[in-house]
Order: C-alpha cells, then sequence, then structure tokens
C-alpha cells in the first residue's frame, strides 16, 4: 500500500545538512570578506537567496512532480543539459574561472550548467537502464551504450575542463549500472579503464600530473602544487578533538585557498575538530542510508534507479571533497554539497533530492 506521504525522515536529514551548511558557510566566508573586502550581506545573499530559497522552492517543485514524468521526458531532459553545458564554450557567454570555462555568465549572475548536466544524466541513464532491464548484463546492450553515454558527457566535461563532475557521474553511473543488473566483472573493466583514462590525462594535462603526484608526496612543492593539501591538512590539524570554536579558524584568514569553495571542510574541522567532522560524516552517511531506503522501496525500477543515482550523486561528490581535503583521494577542486559556496549547485541539488521525497510517497511498506 502507498502511503502517499514524503520519508521525513529523509528530510530531516535534508535540513539539518542545508542549514547546517549555511551555518558553516557563513563562518568560512569572514575569512575572504576579510581578505578581499567583498561585502558580507552580498556573499550571504547569494548563498541564501540563490541556494537556500531558490532551493527551496526546487525541493517543493522535485517532491510534488510525479517521478514518472522524470522518465517521459528523460531523453529531452538529458540532451536540453548537454546543449546548456555546452554554450559555456561560446565567446562572452561562456567565462573561466582559474583555468577552466564552466561557468555562463548571466548578467549579474554566473550559472555552471554542468550541475544540471549531472541531474539530466541520472534521469536518463535510469530511464535507460530501467528499459534494457536484462539485457543490461550484456556487452551489446549494457556495456556498449554506457560507454558510448560516458565518452559523450565525459568529452564535454575534459574539454571545459571539469574532471572532478566526470568523476562523479562515472562512479554514479557504475553504482547505477550494478544496481540495475550489471556485471562485476564489467564493473572492473569499466575501473580499469577509467584508470588507464586517468593516466593518459595525467600524460596529457600537466595540472592533473600535478594533483596525482602531489596525492602521492603532499609535501613536494609545498609553495605550489601542494600548498592547498598542506594548508588543508595543517587547519584540520590544528582543530584538534574539540575544535577552535564557530568563526575562530586561523587558516581562512590569509592560508587557506578557497575557504569557501572546496576547501570549506577544512576550515570546519578546525573550528570544530574531530567531533565536529565526525559528526558531520555521520549526518552524510545518515542521508545516505536513508536515501537507499527508499531506493530499495521505490516502487518500480526507474524510480529505484533514480533514487539511488541522485544518492550517489550527492554522496560521491561530498565523499570526494572531503576525502581530497585528507590527502586520501586526489584534489579534485569540487565543493562540499549543501556547504560549499554555490548557490546553483545547491539548488539543483535541493531539487534533485525532492525527487527522492517524490519517490518515497510510493515506497512499499515492507
Amino acid at each position: 500500500m502507498n502511503n502517499r506521504q514524503i520519508d521525513k525522515v529523509f528530510l530531516s536529514f535534508i535540513a539539518i545538512l542545508v542549514f547546517g551548511g549555511i551555518f558553516i558557510f557563513i563562518s568560512a566566508s569572514m575569512g575572504l570578506m576579510t581578505r578581499e573586502g567583498i561585502a558580507f550581506s552580498k556573499i550571504v545573499f547569494n548563498q541564501v537567496f540563490f541556494g537556500l530559497i531558490l532551493g527551496g522552492v526546487a525541493l517543493f517543485i522535485g517532491s510534488y512532480v510525479n517521478y514518472k514524468t522524470w522518465h517521459k521526458y528523460a531523453f529531452y531532459i538529458f540532451l536540453a543539459t548537454i546543449l546548456l553545458t555546452l554554450l559555456v564554450f561560446i565567446p562572452k557567454l561562456g567565462f573561466s574561472h582559474g583555468g577552466a570555462k564552466r561557468w555562463l555568465n548571466l548578467g549579474p549572475l554566473s550559472f555552471q550548467p554542468a550541475e544540471a548536466l549531472k541531474i539530466g544524466f541520472v534521469i536518463y541513464l535510469s530511464a535507460w537502464l530501467s528499459g534494457v532491464k536484462q539485457k543490461v548484463s550484456t556487452i551489446k546492450f549494457g556495456v556498449v551504450p554506457l560507454l558510448v553515454i560516458l565518452m559523450i558527457v565525459g568529452g564535454i566535461l575534459l574539454m571545459q575542463p571539469d574532471t572532478g563532475t566526470f568523476v562523479v557521474i562515472f562512479a554514479t553511473a557504475l553504482g547505477m549500472f550494478l544496481v540495475a543488473g550489471g556485471r562485476w566483472s564489467h564493473i572492473a573493466t569499466f575501473s580499469l579503464t577509467g584508470l588507464l583514462g586517468v593516466g593518459l590525462l595525467a600524460l596529457a594535462k600537466p595540472y592533473i600530473k600535478d594533483r596525482l603526484l602531489t596525492f602521492f608526496d603532499p609535501t613536494l612543492d609545498p609553495l605550489g602544487s601542494s600548498y592547498q593539501i598542506q594548508q588543508s591538512l595543517i587547519s584540520i590539524g590544528s582543530g584538534g578533538f574539540s575544535g577552535r570554536g564557530f568563526g575562530q579558524s586561523v587558516q581562512k584568514f590569509s592560508f587557506l585557498p578557497e575557504p569557501m569553495g572546496d576547501s570549506i571542510f577544512a576550515v570546519f574541522a578546525e573550528e570544530w575538530g574531530f567531533i565536529g567532522a565526525v559528526s558531520l560524516l555521520i549526518v552524510f552517511l545518515l542521508f545516505a542510508i536513508r536515501g537507499l531506503r527508499i531506493a530499495s522501496r521505490a516502487p518500480d525500477k526507474f524510480s529505484t534507479l533514480l533514487a539511488t543515482g541522485i544518492i550517489l550523486l550527492v554522496i560521491s561528490q561530498s565523499l570526494i571533497n572531503i576525502a581530497a581535503m585528507l590527502n586520501i583521494f586526489p584534489l579534485t577542486g569540487m565543493p562540499l554539497i549543501f556547504v560549499s559556496q554555490g548557490g546553483t549547485a545547491m539548488l539543483f541539488a535541493l531539487g534533485a533530492v525532492g525527487i527522492v521525497l517524490n519517490i518515497s510517497k510510493y515506497q512499499k511498506n515492507k
């Protein structure tokens, strides 16, 4: 029997991550405000308005629209997000930051279309995998089509370049492929192919090579390619067991790069210590467990894959970000979802978990 009520436990975990993330973000933003003189009100407005308020609207829409609608328009949604992402290569419309062409210039606003592409990819992959059914375990109908889809998405993202987003999409795709009935041997083949691809990219792209070398030896170039991980480890280590306290991070003011972006976990760990860091990880873990529980009780194959894909997107990106700050994964520049700067990223993340909430209305009782 369908309960027609959203999963309130899952919603509570979303609320904790979102409002806790705003709390963490406000503290981290003090560092950039001091260093670059940026108005505090402008920083908070962008995050709160585009991330929290519009994100809340996206969450409501996602939870209200019947999940079957996404199946009906899956191909068109995926195609639209691909075309939107390609717009970054149009002069004056797309613009670069930090050597990467990932943003669209929309007057006073900036927008990263790859955030939409991630959701469009998961929606389309869910529709496709649920359509091929048992044939997903074959090379002709399973492995080859998935490889083609990944090559299309990967080609667009690596041209920007946005290696981090592609890593997240790749990891999510493998998880969904396995849930759909893909063979472990094929998963292993994809994984080995991915590792080979990373090696080839490292030869072609010096920045990837530097990140890999820094990962294996974080002391290699402390004033250059290793600077961020060095400062991150100092920040996390100085937090100790209970941290310095809210707003008391030292690293964010003068040393730590991107304190509101991909380094925000290091700021949080410095201010709230081991206790705070572990607590945040536990909330993400509970979010994932509850989300995958919804997926396991979803009414059909499409909704199972869609919920699984969305949860994997959020968790894989979040864990990659945290792992990179701890130097147990190479730096990717990926933000921490619900926490790092990026109103549009939060908007799409909230819209996506809203879809999971809608699926939870129809989950089977067990």
